[in-house]
Formats: C-alpha cells, structure tokens, sequence
C-alpha cells in the first residue's frame, strides 16, 4: 500500500442562507483546493463527493457528475457518498484506500450541503430520517431528543448531578465559539459566555438551544496524492496514517454500551492501530461535536480521557490551544457548522492546515503540532476516524 498525502484543500465561508447552488458552493471549493494544490483540473483521476439533502435542497441528484462537468474532469470517474454526517469522511477515507491501493494518483474530495435552504419542520424532518425510521423516528427520536436522552444516561452511569454537567457542557459551547470567532470560514463569529449558554432557550432537557449545533450551507474539498505525486507538488505533504470506520446499527442495539458509541472505539482503535500510535502522541483533534455532550462521550473514546471524567478536560482548559488536548480549534459543528456533506472534508483541511502551520496569523495555530486526529459520527452511530501525520 502506497502513502497517501493531503496536498492541498478549499473551503467557502459556512453560512445560514447562502445565496449561491450546492454546486457553485462544490465548485468553489474544488477550484481553490485545485488552485492550492499547484495542479489544473486535467490532473484530477477520479472524484468524490459527499452530498446527503440535494434532491431536498435544491432539487439535485448526482451532483457530483455535474461538478466534474462544471470544474472541466466531465470525463473521470465521479462517485456521490453518503453517511449522514460522517459522509465527507467516508468519501476521504474512501479515496484514500483507493490512491493507496494504485487505482488512482490523485484525487479529488469535496463536501457541500445546503441545510438553510429547506424550512425548520422540512430541515428537521429530513435529518430525522437518518435515525431507524421503523421505530426511534415515529417515537420522536430527533437527533436533540437522542443526545438529550444521552446526556440523562451520562449523569446517570457516571453519577455526576446534572447541573454540574449542564456547566460541563457550557464550557464546551463557550471555548467553540472563542475559537470560531478567529475562523474567518465560520458560520458563527461571536464569543458565548457560559451565562448565556445556561440561559438560553430550552430545546429537550437538558439541552439548550447554545449546546446545539447549527443547520449550515457551505462546501469543502481537499486533493488526495501518492507519495510520489505529493513530493512533486508540495514541500509539506500531510499523510493520512491511518484510518478507521465502524457502525454501531440501531440505538437499541446499542443499549448495553450507550452512553457510550461502541462503534467510535473500534474506529479509532483501528486508526490508532494503523498509524502506530496512541490517544497521548495526538496534537490536534476535529471532532464531532453536534451537541455539546457529544464531545465529551468522543473525547472519552478517543482516549482523552477516563470514562465520566472528559467534562473536566475543558473546565480545566486542556482542550484549548495550549492544553494538553487541543479540540475544534475550528470552533467545531458547534461554532463553526455542520453543513453535513462537507463536515467530515472541512475536518480534514483544519487538521492539514494545523499540522503545515498555516494559522498563526489567525490566532489558532497549536504550535508544533504533528499529529491530528478527525472523528466523525454520522446518524445513529456510523463512526470514521482519521489520523493525520506530517514529516
């Protein structure tokens, strides 16, 4: 198997109500990620893109023969994914293996959703659809109710009073959106304090509506390389080390781990497993924070901290820039968006652009980072982690 590099990557402002198509926002993206990776379309073998609402938001099936169209490869393999929020992440993973394993030399991934397009009830509706939908979505299993439901489990096996939890939670929300301000690609640029996050609108108990993240449009793309193609095009190739993907099937299947995400465990033990490392040699980690309990159930299954305890990694401020543990330096689902095609591709370039040292000038660089972990969950438990590497 061939080393696979991250070259080079896109991203368009994530936003509430952008003005422009999933495809103008895929192309976008695509271009800059071309641009930045000091190749012409022409050079592109194959795409990947992950799309999960189009024929809801725009109307738009296979949208990814029409990017190729629209950003001149209208004649390479193009190839739409999808995994609920954890799509963008399959797709990277996917072209991975397949420019490890010799099929192609360089790739192209790209992510966009439109979820502002569609209206409350519609947008709601629609993500509903990727819990079980014979028996949780009739019940009222939202997503909010499901990690509600979480967060009641959580205080309950780890005994910890909800309240003291609820502030854990704060705390996640808070230094999100500290570092979402500093990310000009965010959706929200505003600084929370734990005031606010405790006073706002209730949205299912215990949740509310500051731990939750937002419905977001945008788009993201990297361009994926062989080993030889990668010391050609750029001094700063970003290897992905290793890989790892599981599912966890039904919430009630999952009854004797929850709160934990059994899948997540055996993702990233996978992922560790290949890039040969361990929870303590990450330097940087994107990961799936939709509502603000799930950061501190991944935190715990990453490896970051024991069961029960990851609430006190950010009441302690490790998973800031300077912690032991630097977390969403992006600002994260939470601060920065969650337009769900593009989540897992918009992780991926943080990460990239973390370990090449390209963020100082915003603030949010982790000095001397060399190793970034991305981990994303998609429905119901479909788990995708990533490690990362530079030279």
């Amino acid at each position: 198997m061939r080393r696979v590099a991250v070259i080079g990557g896109g991203h368009t402002r994530f936003v509430t109500h952008s003005p422009n198509t999933s495809l103008e926002l895929l192309a976008e993206a695509s271009m800059d990620a071309i641009a930045n990776s000091n190749i012409s379309p022409k050079d592109i073998q194959a795409i990947n893109c992950g799309n999960v609402l189009g024929e809801f938001t725009d109307g738009q099936g296979m949208i990814q023969s029409y990017l190729a169209d629209d950003i001149g490869c209208n004649h390479v393999p193009a190839t739409r994914f999808e995994g609920a929020c954890a799509t963008g992440t399959i797709a990277v993973r996917d072209a991975a293996i397949q420019v490890a394993a010799g099929v192609y030399d360089i790739m192209l991934v790209a992510g966009v959703e439109k979820a502002t397009a569609m209206d409350t009830p519609l947008a709601t509706r629609t993500f509903a659809m990727f819990s079980d939908s014979r028996y949780e979505n009739p019940a009222g299993f939202t997503f909010p109710a499901v990690f509600a439901m979480l967060c009641h489990l959580y205080a309950s096996h780890y005994d910890i009073p909800l309240e003291t939890l609820k502030e854990q939670m704060a705390q996640v929300s808070v230094q999100s959106h500290y570092y979402g301000a500093r990310n000009p690609n965010a959706q929200f640029q505003k600084e929370l304090t734990v005031e606010k996050v405790l006073n706002g609108p209730m949205v299912t108990t215990p949740l509310q509506l500051m731990d939750c993240c937002p419905f977001t449009d945008g788009a993201a793309a990297v361009i994926l390389a062989s080993e030889e193609m990668a010391r050609k095009l750029t001094d700063t190739p970003v290897w992905i080390a290793g890989t790892g993907q599981a599912s966890s099937g039904h919430l009630a299947s999952q009854s004797r781990y929850l709160p934990r995400i059994r899948a997540r465990e055996l993702s990233v033990k996978q992922a560790y497993k290949m890039a040969g490392i361990g929870p303590e040699d990450v330097d940087i980690c994107e990961l799936h924070d939709c509502f603000s309990i799930a950061s501190i159930i991944a935190a715990e299954s990453l490896g970051f901290a024991e069961f029960g305890k990851a609430g006190q990694l950010w009441e302690t401020g490790e998973t800031k820039i300077d912690g032991k543990i630097p977390i969403n330096i992006s600002g994260g689902l939470k601060s920065k968006g969650h337009p769900i095609g593009a989540t897992g591709v918009s992780q991926v370039y943080e990460v990239s652009r973390q370990l090449r040292g390209d963020l100082a000038d915003q603030g949010r660089q982790v000095d001397g980072a060399k190793v970034g972990l991305v981990d994303t969950l998609g429905g119901d438990g479909v788990i995708v982690n990533l490690v990362l590497k530079r030279d």
